[in-house]
């Protein structure tokens, strides 16, 4: 992989902590420059202090889901546990306070330039269909184009992958594209339990002590297929999962069994960690911007790249609550 830095996002607080109520009215809290190839016109209305933020939170382990650079659910969900992890009140915000102890936390560019790659290009991609029968007669449920590959990979938005490189074919090696300076994913100790948040849409991964290693936000159930209760451990983790659909053990979809092959657009986005309870575990998604925003048929389910993280990290027997 060939990732350069470019010009990087210039980030500062202002000298005079600003009032709540102009943070609150999204004033200037965190002054960030744009690399020279950026415009604004590009952004729309993304917001700069939002991307920045959201970069940086997911250099930190407290997952926004997509970077986007919209202020939705997942990004204040992110904010508010890394307000709890460094001694904050969780309800704040982004106020000065918050901006100032990340800030001290995560430094480096924002942006980057990566050279797409011949293996980028390469694929193989694939039309996945949506229903099931077509979707088990595939090899592999992979990536439908290069675009999509790319942007999981940076953790970003499809949408804002193209904005920020609206000129670009994605499907050429060699083209030069602008990408974020994505967060590193290794967890900074060894996972003893993890909870599952449903009031927050929250997964939590702790060590020994209690003390949060990460969090991600989740998609946990729903009315009509809430997900269990109580504690169970992890059984076992498939990192290039096929899923199973059974009609027996579920109350939805079609009267068939289909074995739909992996890969990370299968229902379950390949990556399986499994909670020793039939049809019940925590995975990933082939609709990641969608993560906390729909429901699920009683499972738990993260972006990839926050199941993939936690799926590395975790190992047989390790304890999961669902609080």
């Amino acid at each position: 992989m060939k990732n350069r830095p470019i010009l990087a996002a210039i980030l500062s607080l202002p000298l005079l902590a600003m009032g709540a109520s102009a943070m609150a009215q999204g004033g200037p809290g965190l002054s960030v420059t744009l690399p020279k190839s950026i415009t604004q016109d590009q952004l729309g209305e993304r917001d700069m202090e939002v991307l920045a933020v959201q970069i940086m939170l997911d250099r930190s382990n407290h997952s926004p889901g997509v970077i986007d650079g919209f202020n939705g659910g997942n990004t204040q969900r992110a904010v508010a546990a890394f307000r709890r992890n460094h001694g904050m009140s969780e309800g704040g915000g982004m106020d000065t306070e918050f901006l100032r102890a990340l800030l001290e936390q995560e430094t480096g560019e924002m942006f980057r330039t990566y050279t797409i790659t011949q293996d980028d290009v390469d694929g193989p991609f694939y039309d996945v269909p949506s229903d099931f029968a077509e979707q088990a007669d595939m090899e592999r449920v992979g990536y439908e184009t290069p675009r999509e590959l790319l942007a999981e990979r940076f953790h970003m938005d499809q949408g804002f992958l193209a904005a920020l490189n609206p000129d670009a074919d994605f499907s050429r090696a060699g083209e030069r594209i602008v990408i974020v300076a994505r967060g590193r994913r290794n967890l900074a100790g060894e996972v003893a339990r993890i909870e599952v948040r449903k009031e927050r849409g929250e997964v939590a991964a702790l060590d020994a002590s209690g003390a949060e290693l990460a969090t991600f936000p989740a998609t946990i159930g729903s009315s009509e297929f809430p997900s269990p209760s109580g504690r169970m451990t992890v059984s076992a983790v498939a990192p290039e999962a096929n899923y199973t659909f059974d009609p027996e053990d579920q109350r939805w979809g079609p009267e068939k069994t289909f074995i739909i092959p992996p890969g990370p657009n299968n229902p379950v986005g390949g990556i399986w960690i499994d909670l020793g309870k039939d049809g019940y575990g925590i995975h990933g998604s082939p609709d990641p911007q969608l993560i906390g925003k729909t429901a699920s048929h009683g499972c738990v389910r993260l972006t990839n790249w926050d199941a993939q993280a936690l799926a590395e990290a975790v190992s047989q027997g390790v304890e999961v609550e669902f609080v």
